[in-house]
């Protein structure tokens, strides 16, 4: 993998589950390239693959067979210390529940991971308010999430995983705890992220939500069933 501007590359993705004496292929053969910048969405029904992937491409899982690379490192080879290393650097990631503190402030749960990094304060205040204005909650960073709106807690899981400046986010399902109008606000959000020189990868069964994004991968049964650009009728 020698492109520049190709960040993530997946070759030949496999992930075999032993169960007993089953095995189930939750993957067979992926292969697909995301290039810095881009906003690719990974679409496909329950139990299609695409949390698979997901995990994969964050580092908190490692394929049975095939080569995934991140920046040009071979992140498939990696032990568990590495993994960790990678994840804490290069991955920022969004649930669907927002895994915040309760008794923490808005700001204190952004600032938690630059305090894992073992950041000093400085940085750590500026890059916290830095993310908390580009998720546009910082007139919020003062409340408990028991104090805050569920789009609003949103945001502030939105801006933890950018405080780390990462080079992917990671979304998975995003908006599967929102309402329909919250949801759409917290896509908004998604694509100023994107046009602002983030690499997003957001995972969704929602056609709806897999259209704002610039390419759509369709998972079915462990593969690829198409990859398509946003205007390409294919």
């Amino acid at each position: 993998m020698t492109d520049n501007h190709v960040i993530i590359s997946a070759e030949n993705l496999w992930k075999i589950y032993q169960l007993g004496k089953q095995e189930v292929k939750a993957l067979c053969g992926v292969t697909f390239t995301v290039k810095k910048n881009e906003f690719l969405a990974i679409m496909g029904p329950s139990g299609s693959g695409k949390s698979t992937i997901m995990n994969i491409l964050g580092c908190l899982d490692t394929p049975s067979k095939g080569k995934y690379y991140l920046k040009n490192k071979l992140v498939s080879s990696m032990d568990d210390n590495e993994l960790a290393f990678i994840r804490n650097q290069e991955i920022g990631f969004v649930f669907q529940v927002f895994n915040l503190l309760s008794r923490a402030t808005a700001f204190h749960n952004v600032e938690l991971p630059l305090i894992y990094k073992g950041e000093n304060k400085k940085s750590r205040v500026k890059k916290v308010e830095n993310a908390l204005k580009m998720v546009e909650i910082f007139n919020r960073k003062d409340h408990r999430p028991s104090e805050l709106s569920g789009g609003e807690r949103q945001r502030v899981a939105i801006a933890r995983a950018l405080s780390n400046e990462p080079s992917i986010l990671l979304a998975d399902e995003p908006t599967g705890n929102l309402d329909s109008k919250t949801g759409q606000e917290i896509l908004k959000l998604f694509n100023k992220i994107h046009s602002q020189g983030n690499t997003v990868i957001m995972v969704t069964h929602d056609p709806n939500i897999a259209m704002h994004a610039q390419r759509v991968i369709h998972i079915k049964d462990g593969m690829i069933e198409k990859d398509v650009k946003r205007g390409d009728s294919s």
